[in-house]
Formats: structure tokens, sequence, C-alpha cells
């Protein structure tokens, strides 16, 4: 799984005792996974989504990314949950279940980062595990049940040909219904950036770019500076801006990872 340069679980949006929470300061811990109904699905998947994904895993960027995410905000999702044991009964010779409850399945890789699988179709879901219920919800609920769960991103069709990763930046968006964008396309992003790189007198002009490799939310500023500094002060200046940068935590939720790249003002 990728992941980000900062804890993506910072989006800046909290509750009173410092849990993850909605744009309107409301936790979303201790919510439930809720069904909309969507009356009438049979559980197949939207053609539509399922060429996005592909285009996505073929053509990796950012104007495949859009295209994507626009769909993914508008389509039912399928969540996973299981029945887990809350109590047991050891008593005999085996152990019973005797109470279970019904849990969101996270899965876990080993650098200890989390995610949230969803799937596109009955189909998906039941290659990967035919013994899970699936729950339809809209992908805004997968991702604030994602959040709630310390997930920092979440997996589509996991089994599948086209299975593919919602980086931190798309999981946050999609929690806090808001349109997706490419961090150095993002006008938030770029107001943050260069409220950063102002109070440096040694920065004469910046620019955001996408960074590499292609697909992987990378967010370059390129930073033009004046001639005849040091290496020591050129690292001290890229540190404090991108310190600057990671102390708002809504821009961090919206940059996967930050490089920075030097030129010489001319």
């Amino acid at each position: 799984m990728s992941g980000a340069s900062d804890d993506p679980t910072a989006s800046g949006h909290v509750d009173a005792h410092g849990r993850p929470a909605d744009s309107a300061g409301q936790a979303w811990e201790g919510k439930s996974i809720p069904s909309h109904g969507f009356s009438g699905d049979g559980g197949s998947a939207d053609e539509g989504l399922l060429a996005a994904l592909r285009a996505v895993q073929s053509t990796p960027g950012p104007d495949a990314e859009l295209v994507l995410m626009r769909s993914v905000a508008t389509s039912r999702w399928l969540v996973p949950v299981v029945a887990v044991a809350t109590e047991v009964d050891d008593s005999g010779a085996h152990a019973m279940d005797t109470r279970s409850d019904m849990a969101a399945v996270t899965l876990t890789a080993p650098d200890g980062s989390r995610a949230l699988p969803m799937f596109t179709s009955l189909e998906s879901l039941a290659a990967w595990d035919p013994g899970a219920r699936p729950v339809p919800v809209r992908a805004a609920a997968a991702a604030q049940a994602a959040i709630t769960e310390e997930c920092h991103v979440l997996l589509v069709d996991v089994a599948s040909a086209h299975a593919g990763v919602l980086r931190p930046s798309m999981l946050w968006a999609l929690a806090q219904e808001r349109e997706w964008r490419p961090s150095h396309l993002d006008p938030h992003v770029a107001s943050a950036v260069s409220a950063a790189v102002a109070v440096e007198a040694s920065v004469e002009n910046h620019r955001l770019e996408a960074g590499e490799p292609s697909g992987a939310g990378v967010l370059r500023v390129v930073l033009e500076l004046r001639p005849g500094l040091e290496a020591a002060d050129v690292s001290a200046v890229a540190t404090r801006i991108g310190e600057r940068i990671a102390t708002d935590g809504e821009t961090r939720a919206r940059i996967d990872a930050l490089t920075f790249a030097l030129e010489t003002a001319r």
C-alpha cells in the first residue's frame, strides 16, 4: 500500500476531544456504515467506473485520476463486513462462539499502514471472500468508515485484474465530500505553499508540478533561489518550507507526498 510523507489521518477536522471529524466538527468515531438502500441494485459494477479504473492502471496520471475520482464519488460501493466473535464458550471440548457482531474488514500492510477494501460488484467481492457480507454504501460513507478505523487508503476490487488504491488525499476528499484535485492543481495547496515560501527572502520564485513517479500523488515544489547560497542554507530553506506546509492539517490531507527541486534564479 502507498503512504504519504506525513500522517494522512491528520486532516485538520477534529471534534472537541481531538477525534477525526467531518467539516462540521462531528466525530466519525462510533458511526456505523449506513446503507442508503440502493433499491433495484443488482450488485453489478458500473461499466464507466470499471473503464476509469482500467485507464488509471494502464496510463497513470492526473488526467485519468480526475476522471476516476468523479466516478468514484458518485458510484455505489460494496463494503465487506464479517462476523467477529464477542463471546466464546470454551467450557467443553471445543470452543464455541456464543455471540458475534458484524464488523468492517481492514487490511494491514507489513509497514503497519491500514486499508479498507471496497468493491464495485458482488462478483468482485466474492472473488476476494465469498463469505463476506456486502453492505452497499456511498463512497463518502466508506471513506468516513475508513478514517474511523484509522485506515490510510481505500483498496478497490483487491482480487481483480483492475485492482487499485485510492491514496490518502483521495480518501479525505471523499470523506469530506469535496472534489478531489491533484495537489499541484489544488488552489488550497497553492495558497498554502505560497504562504510557506513568502517568508523566505532567498526564494525569488516557485512553482508546483506533478512529481515522479506518475500516479503516486507526489507534489514537487520547484524553488528558484538567489545565487550564492551554501548547500546547508539551501537544505535549511527547504526544511523550513516543508515544516510550514505540514503545520496545516487540511493541506497535509491534500498532499500524498512532497519533494523539492531547486533552480538558480536568473
